[in-house]
């Protein structure tokens, strides 16, 4: 009851951020056509307001991050010392991630390719964003060196100060590690401690998600005083890019899923529809777990304890659907921006979004894009400034987020349960 409120309240508050943000372009637009009371004076107390929201969502990123990626890496170790099973999953999903994380690159670069963004568009986008001229840490710099040296922080403290991210992202999955190796009276007050950090650190960024529509009102209007309606046509390009990369992704999975899980491409499709319809509905993979059970005993030919297991398992640490999502928007961004990414920076977002994929799993949507993203483009070198506004249009690839994640964990048990499966007649490959 308590979740079901929860993702009612978030909706309602994803619609809220999406009038607003409709709302602080028109309201520019008109300002910018017959004038704004108050002139530069009310300009740079609307920018300031946008600028506070938009700061008070950073304050939370260095804690957050470290002390999510302590928590997964130990629930982690938790699982994989259960069994077996257990650990084949596991292994199963790191693959499945990995794979998931080249595919993002790749997708978000040729899409670029073939449909770039519209010079204009990204001028009138980026006009009344907060100033986004200075990137503090770029992954190319420095050369292969420059980055390998990077990787290993001399002082935490102040890489956390400096937003080098990749070093903090190093040093907390190091940290975790060492923390699974500890006994387990001195391991459970620690991994207690950091669980304490997320979770108060997540109630600071539900109180600033609640002055999102102020927030993203502000930032909107900045861009409308600059540059009116112009952005929405971009706004559009972002969703259609992100979008069409995930559908790229699920169309990947069917095509993984039939050879590794052999079972035929038809069954497989039949049997997933019902927990992917639960998923389009509330957006949510714990919701959709029910279906995914049912279907995975009944359609898919697993055995109770396969699907008792496994499925649970991945909606508790895998989300496929994260590298794809969040990798795709820091790359429109870095193109939004003209900055031009090449292998170190890749490497380096790879890097930090499969671990800040692990550690958010199952921060609700809404909580978990800035919480994502930030780490990734501060560890590529791609300002943040414009985010909160691709924030107000996250509802649509959400949807596709949680239909794609869902799609993946029934996949994964399949490919786990591997020649203990119910013998399929169409394995060869037929629908």
């Amino acid at each position: 009851m308590a979740a079901s409120r929860l993702r009612s309240a978030l909706m309602s508050l994803s619609l809220w951020v999406l009038v607003a943000l409709l709302a602080g372009l028109f309201a520019g637009a008109a300002a910018q056509a017959w004038g704004l009371p108050g002139g530069e004076g009310t300009a740079e107390v609307i920018a300031a307001v946008g600028s506070l929201w938009l700061n008070a969502l950073k304050m939370t990123i260095i804690p957050l991050v470290f002390s999510l990626l302590v928590t997964g890496i130990a629930s982690i170790a938790d699982a994989a010392a259960t069994g077996r099973l257990a650990l084949k999953a596991l292994m199963v999903f790191a693959i499945l991630l990995v794979g998931a994380t080249i595919w993002a690159i790749f997708a978000a670069e040729s899409l670029h390719a073939i449909w770039p963004i519209a010079a204009d568009g990204a001028r009138t986008l980026l006009a009344g964003a907060p100033d986004a001229s200075v990137v503090r840490q770029n992954s190319g710099n420095g050369g292969i060196a420059g980055f390998l040296a990077s990787l290993a922080p001399a002082n935490p403290i102040r890489a956390a100060a400096e937003d080098a991210i990749l070093g903090i992202v190093v040093f907390a999955i190091a940290f975790g590690f060492a923390v699974t190796r500890l006994d387990i009276a001195r391991r459970a007050p620690l991994v207690g401690f950091f669980e304490a950090v997320s979770e108060t650190m997540i109630v600071i960024v539900h109180w600033v998600l609640k002055a999102a529509p102020l927030g993203v009102f502000a930032l909107s209007m900045g861009v409308g005083l600059n540059a009116g309606l112009g952005a929405l046509g971009v706004l559009g390009h972002y969703v259609a890019i992100i979008v069409l990369a995930q559908v790229g992704l699920i169309l990947l999975i069917y095509a993984v899923v039939v050879p590794w899980g052999r079972i035929g491409l038809g069954r497989f499709a039949r049997g997933v529809i019902p927990a992917q319809v639960v998923a389009f509905s509330t957006q949510s993979s714990l919701a959709s777990l029910p279906a995914m059970v049912e279907q995975a005993r009944t359609a898919l030919g697993l055995s109770n304890a396969t699907a008792g297991l496994v499925l649970p398992l991945a909606v508790a640490i895998f989300r496929i659907t994260s590298p794809v999502a969040n990798l795709g928007v820091v790359i429109y961004v870095a193109h939004l921006h003209g900055i031009d990414l090449g292998p170190a920076a890749w490497f380096a977002g790879a890097v930090t979004a499969i671990a800040v994929s692990v550690g958010t799993v199952g921060l609700p949507g809404q909580v978990s894009f800035f919480v994502s993203i930030a780490p990734i483009c501060l560890a590529m070198g791609v300002p943040v400034q414009v985010l909160p506004l691709l924030l107000a249009v996250e509802v649509i690839p959400d949807i596709f987020r949680t239909i794609g994640n869902v799609t993946a964990d029934l996949a994964a048990a399949r490919i786990v349960e591997g020649r203990d499966a119910q013998a399929d007649p169409e394995a060869g490959g037929g629908i």
